[in-house]
């Protein structure tokens, strides 16, 4: 199978959270006059402050006073707080320890088929939610539920084999395989082949549904 090259690089540390508050700010007012298309001279004519204050500030060689970070946003059309982003906000991580998952149902789930949640982290600034599950399945069924939902979903399965309803299509699943999906057509486990079965299922989806 040929390589397709990603767009993204899971190591850049270009979102990293600045630890220097002038710094943070100076990437701010850069990244948004940039993404405006306006020259520093523009934005200096706008503001009044000079261009040596204005790469002083974008360099995070000087602190600019409240009165200035105002005007600046006002030119920019943004709010004051979003000079203070990259600074002050925090990034979440949720660790969970072996069989510390919290433990639920979902919709049509059967006695001994377990789901348990992994993680969850809410409103954020990347704007997506993610859900694992670690599913456990122990015992057949006569008749199994079609899940169907928002959002991207991928399973990895660690143990036992099932096969996979996704759509028209059945996917025969054995430990190792990945199986990437649109997680609004119908899916879920069809025919449970060797039990027990696990497998993580991680859901991704916009925060806005």
């Amino acid at each position: 199978m040929a390589r397709t090259p990603l767009s993204q690089d899971p190591h850049r540390a270009s979102e990293v959270r600045e630890k220097v508050l002038e710094v943070a700010i100076g990437r701010v007012v850069r990244a948004q006059r940039r993404k405006q298309n306006i020259t520093v001279a523009e934005l200096s004519e706008t503001t009044g402050l000079s261009i040596g204050m204005l790469s002083k500030i974008e360099n995070g060689n000087t602190s600019p006073s409240l009165t200035t970070l105002q005007t600046l946003a006002n030119a920019l059309s943004v709010p004051i707080t979003s000079f203070f982003r990259g600074f002050e906000e925090a990034r979440s991580a949720v660790h969970t320890k072996a069989g510390e998952g919290v433990e639920l149902e979902r919709d049509g789930t059967r006695a001994n088929h377990q789901y348990n949640l992994l993680g969850h982290i809410g409103s954020n600034t990347s704007g997506v939610i993610v859900e694992p599950y670690m599913i456990t399945l122990t015992e057949k069924s006569d008749i199994f539920p079609a899940f169907q939902h928002g959002g991207i979903e991928t399973i990895y399965m660690l143990e036992g084999e099932i096969d996979y309803r996704h759509g028209d299509s059945l996917y025969a699943l054995k430990p190792g395989d990945t199986l990437f999906f649109d997680a609004d057509a119908p899916h879920g486990p069809e025919v449970l082949i060797k039990l027990p079965a696990r497998f993580l299922s991680i859901i991704s989806y916009p925060q806005n549904t």
